[in-house]
Formats: C-alpha cells, structure tokens, sequence
C-alpha cells in the first residue's frame, strides 16, 4: 500500500469526542475532518464499531479515515454503547438499541457546523452489517453507504448458522465477543469512573453464545435486522463488497438482484479484510473508489459512477491447494447488472463417481452411500478466511477419502463459473437428524484437489429454516444444496469435482450421530452457472488504482505475536484435535502509550468416530497497561454436546495487577433443536 501524506485538503483530527445521546448516554468517538471545515463545511462518513477506536482498531482506522478526510468529508469512527470508552453495557448485535443510537448520531454529526448536513455509513463486518440496517430505517441525512463483508441474512448467511448447521465459528466469535466485552474504557480518557464502567461491562454482558444456541432455528430473533425481510426498505444507494476468501460474498449477489436503488457490487479475491488491505492480493485502490462513491452521492459529482458495471469481480485462475496465498492470479471482470446475460445455468447428471457431460442423466436409478467419518472437515480451514494461515482449504484428497467424490471428464477447453452452483440431491438417510457437506473442487492432471467452494444443508432443513422436521427412514426427499457464491475459472487437462459428506467438522458441528446417505443418481444432479461473454469484451472498462492510504498511527511491538494451525491424531485412542493460536502479540500505541496484549487460543476435538465426543474450547487473554495501571482478563468457552443437548461452560476471571477482582462462571444446557 502507498502511503499518502499529502491531500487536497490538510485535515485536523480530534482524538476524543463525547457524542449525547437523548438518554444520557454519551459516546466515544474519533473524528478528522478538513482543517477547514468549520468555514467550509463538508458531508460526513460514519463507521459505528464496537471495536475500541483507542487501541484494537486504531491502526487500520488511521490507515483510511484521515485519507477520507483528505479528500473532503469528515470521517466519524464512533464506538457502540458498552464498547470503547462509550458508556453502558454491550450486550448483544444489531439491537435496536443500537440502531436507535446509530439513528441519533447521525442525527448529530448532521447537525454540527462543520457538516452540510449529508451523511453516509461504511464498514467492514460488523460495520457493514450495521449500515446496512440503519439504511433500512431511513434516516433523513444518510445518503449513501458502502458495506464490506457484510450479510443481508443473520441467519442463513452470517458466522452463526449456515444451511441450518451450527457453524463452529459460532463458538469462535461468540468467545470473541465474549473477550473483547470483558474490556475495560481507558483512565485516561474516562478518568476515576473505568473501574465502574469496567465492573458493570464484566457482569452485565453477558454469554452471547447461550443466546445463539437458543435459536437453532430462523425466528424473529434473526428476522430482526436482516434487510432481507424487506429489501424495498433501502432507500439510498449501496455498494456492496467481499470477498472469494470471506464469509460473505452471496450476500453482494442477493443485493444486487432485489434491492432496487443505485447499487454496485465488487468481489475481489480478499478474505476478511478491506479492499485496499485485501489478502490474498491484489489488493486495490478501494479508498480512491469509496471517494469517487461518496462524490457523487453525497457532492452530486458527476463522475460517471453508475456508467461501469454493476458487478465487478476477480476471475480466479487455478492454483494449487494451498493453506495462504500472498496473490491469487486472475483477472477483473465486468457484468452489467445482476443476475448477468454473460451467465447461464448448465445441469450434469451424476452417474456411479462420475459428472457426466452437460444435459446427459443416468439412465439407471444407481444408489450410492456415504457415512463420513469426523475427521473429514480438518482441512475445510476456516468459514471466514482472515487470510491468517493457514485458515484457507488445504488439499482435498484426505477429505474426499471419507466422502462420495464425482469427477468430470479431463476437461478440453477452459470453463469459466461465475455465481452459486448447487446440487440436486434424492436420497435416503437412516437418522432422523443428519446433514450434506457439499465441495466443489479443481483437480490437477496430478491429483491435487483445490477447493473451489462448498455449502452445507442441515437435511432436517430441508423445506426452511423456520421449520425443520424430523427425517424419516426409508423415505425419499428431494432437496437442493447452494454452494457459495464464486469466479473460478477450470483450464483445460483439469477435472470438477464434486464431493459429498455426512460430516464436515469442525467447520459445522456434526449432528448427534452418525448417519448413512444414500444418493439416488438418476434424480440427483450438479448445476454450474457457466460464464460465456461471446465476444471475450468481459474485462472492466476502467482499471483500479493502486492502493493507497495515510500513513498508519505508529506502534511499538514489545512481545512479537504468533500464528499456529496444528492438526494432532493420536493412533492409540483415535483422538484427533485442531488446535489454533492467534497470538497478537504486545504493542504500545505510541501516541497514547498503552500496550495492548491479545493472545486467543482454539481447540476442536473428537474421538473415534463418536459424533458425541466432539468439543470445542476457546480461551482468551487481553491485557491492557500504562505506567502503573495493569489490567487483563482471562476467557474460556467450552461447548460440548449430548444426542439430545448442548453443553455450555463459560469462565471469565479480571485482574488489577496481580490480584483478581471478579470471576464468574456459566453453566447452562441448551435442548438441541434438530441440530
């Protein structure tokens, strides 16, 4: 990334604002705008995080909001109630207390004198998800926003549960959250109330997790802010970004398609990540496009914004399986709207480990069976890619052991997807609850298997997620598996392989026991959206920049972090664990002098093929210090799981100094719910 130190306009930053809001309630926020602005006023950018904009997210935020604010806006990075140092407790997502909140601050951004009274939203995840749903309410100043690696779905498309499977990365984020929510404000800025505010946090937040689990199923709880409930309530423009590597690239397809405002779509090859920080690369000039979006929607700029193509994309090229890709080779692509005319749907039949040609079916109603073994799942790597090897796929042979694998004839000629595949499955089970992992993967003359792209379907799901039932043995169902979204481009002496599983943990956390899938072909199927632009014009007109961005606040690391992926197998007990070390490290901010220690550890264990054994432990500690004020806390999650229940442990202990001032502990069952 270029780092920019000159823009058109000089900005000033004002390190700690206090936003009101009408309860009493006062809000942390950071905020750069034009030096001048007080005479010559400007439109502002919001970004409503619960992220500490003192220290977790202080880097990156001074990577992108003072070169916003260089470019004429003032850019607002507030923190939510019971995060940061705002006041109150944080205890949940997307409530409507928050969006109220989100309501009232831009309602005070746009009344200071400094702004003209035009507003919009940015964000990445949480962020994202946020600006969303507060478009959807409407509020008078916002204008337009810009959402990355966000979801329109909480449900059947976010961490929690996908395909009406219990995503592990529930447990993950839940202790997460679990762990930042423990945080104290800093002194220095809230003064002798921290320890207060602390107290109040650690007892008063809650156990996420608990919440999660106690709905399995798609109810009001995930209708509550999913924008897909009614798209037509986005009123303002919309540009929609991901990622092939994130959580939350069909998002940017659905909102493309259904809602009905100006609206652009961009995917690149990014995991979690904003656009010109992107890995794996290339990265972009995504702050120069964001500018160029608020221009015109918020200065009435006429820039030619809406004339490029609704969808931009990166064509993946194959590459071999690999657990972290520093660039992802490919090409921009350009569709002019969503679904695209450059896109048709081709169906192939399946016959006995075989992808027929397309329109061919199997003449004969073979059956085949599959009953997975746990392990398959170790190398799925994470649902959210943060690009943090290795938490990308690794080669897929080992999975597709265990699993019911088809291949395609040696492919003649390049074949270009674009879009979400699916599979048509008619089968039979012998368990009343059991689930399908589906995979899409390229595979090299060689043998290596990359994974392309997969999707899960909880089969008690199989007619919505609000109403799951039981499966009956000996019973045909016919159902429909959707795969991520995805551009991924087959070249010629390559195979398309599609293979199936009864489990894929830890990835999603298996059903209570295990069950054997029969596979009717003559009905079962594999449909490909195929990419074909005729005349090969399919490249975006207009290149990205390069990526730029202001010069990152600057920091001192005193312990160096660490990043471990282990899979361990123990061939006397058949015990076998994914074992996970996100370690940030120790950093001082330097222009504050706090150091910040973050280190999480993850563990994801089975035995033998005893889908009752499986458990799942998170632990975390954060510290925080400056000269002599020492503060940390101490997490640890546990989920384990009965046939009938899951088994919910929580620990949180919190330390002044070396003295422990508060612990608590959680234990809680839950009734499984046809999971």
């Amino acid at each position: 990334m270029h780092e920019v130190t000159s823009f058109p306009h000089d900005v000033r930053e004002d390190h700690h604002v206090w936003i009101p809001l009408s309860d009493g309630t006062r809000l942390g926020a950071r905020i750069w705008r034009p030096v001048d602005s007080d005479e010559n006023p400007v439109p502002a950018v919001l970004e409503f995080i619960p992220y500490r904009k003192g220290d977790f997210t202080a880097v990156r935020d001074s990577i992108h909001h003072p070169y916003v604010a260089g470019h004429g806006y003032a850019a607002v990075r507030v923190d939510l109630r019971g995060s940061g140092e705002s006041d109150g407790v944080l205890t949940g997502e997307y409530l409507e207390q928050e969006l109220q909140d989100a309501e009232e601050v831009l309602a005070w951004i746009a009344s200071q004198s400094w702004c003209t009274g035009r507003t919009g939203m940015m964000g990445i995840s949480w962020g994202g998800f946020n600006a969303l749903q507060v478009a959807a309410r409407r509020p008078e100043s916002l204008g337009a926003i810009v959402s990355v690696c966000s979801s329109d779905d909480r449900y059947a498309d976010d961490v929690h549960y996908m395909g009406g499977c219990l995503l592990g990365d529930n447990l993950s984020w839940a202790s997460t959250m679990f762990a930042y929510n423990a945080c104290p404000p800093d002194p220095a800025i809230v003064g002798e109330d921290w320890r207060r505010m602390w107290h109040e946090r650690l007892h008063g937040s809650g156990l996420w997790l608990q919440d999660w689990l106690e709905h399995q199923r798609r109810d009001e709880f995930w209708r509550h802010a999913s924008v897909c409930e009614n798209y037509a309530d986005v009123a303002c423009p919309v540009m929609a970004v991901s990622g092939w590597a994130d959580g939350y690239s069909n998002a940017v397809f659905r909102m493309l398609a259904e809602l009905d405002v100006p609206r652009k779509g961009l995917i690149g090859p990014w995991s979690h990540k904003y656009p010109h920080l992107g890995q794996p690369g290339p990265a972009i000039g995504f702050l120069q496009e964001m500018v160029r979006w608020w221009d015109h929607f918020l200065k009435d700029v006429d820039n030619g914004v809406l004339d490029e193509p609704m969808l931009r994309t990166w064509m993946q090229d194959s590459v071999p399986p690999s657990t972290a890709y520093e660039e992802r080779p490919g090409r921009w692509v350009g569709e002019p709207s969503w679904p695209s005319p450059h896109v048709t749907s081709a169906r192939y039949g399946l016959a006995p480990h075989r992808i027929l040609p397309a329109g061919e079916n199997s003449e004969i109603d073979e059956a085949l069976h599959v009953e997975s073994p746990l392990s398959v799942g170790q190398f799925a790597g994470k649902w959210c890619s943060y690009n943090a090897p290795p938490d990308l796929p690794y080669d897929q042979r080992e999975e597709d052991g265990g699993s019911l694998v088809f291949d395609s004839d040696v492919l003649t000629e390049r074949c270009e997807i674009l879009g979400s595949p699916a599979v048509h499955l008619e089968f039979t089970v012998d368990r009343p609850v059991a689930m399908v992992a589906a995979r899409l993967s390229d595979v090299a003359p060689d043998g290596r298997a990359t994974r392309v792209t997969y999707g899960l379907l909880n089969l008690t799901h199989r007619d919505g997620h609000d109403t799951p039932e039981r499966l009956e043995q000996g019973e045909r169902y016919r159902v429909t598996v959707q795969l991520n979204g995805v551009a991924q481009a087959f070249p010629p002496g390559h195979r398309i392989r599609l293979s199936l599983s009864t489990s894929y943990w830890p990835l999603a956390w298996p059903p209570p026991e295990s069950a054997r899938l029969t596979v009717f072909l003559a009905s079962s199927a594999l449909t490909l959206p195929l990419r074909d632009t005729g005349d090969g014009d399919d490249v975006s007109p207009r290149p990205f920049d390069e990526p730029e961005g202001a010069a990152p606040l600057p920091t001192t690391v005193l312990r160096p972090g660490e990043q471990k992926w282990d899979v361990v197998r123990d061939l006397i007990d058949y015990h076998s664990a994914l074992e996970v070390v996100k370690d940030s490290g120790t950093e001082r901010m330097d222009d504050t002098g706090l150091e910040v220690t973050k280190r999480a550890e993850e563990r994801y264990s089975s035995q033998r093929d005893d889908f009752t054994s499986v458990r799942g432990e998170v632990a975390w500690t954060i510290g925080f210090a400056r000269d002599d004020w020492r503060v940390r806390t101490e997490t640890r999650t546990v989920l384990t799981s009965t046939r009938t229940e899951f088994l919910l442990h929580a620990e949180l202990d919190a330390y002044e100094g070396d003295e422990r001032v508060v612990s608590l502990n959680w234990n809680t069952t839950i009734p499984r719910d046809h999971v």
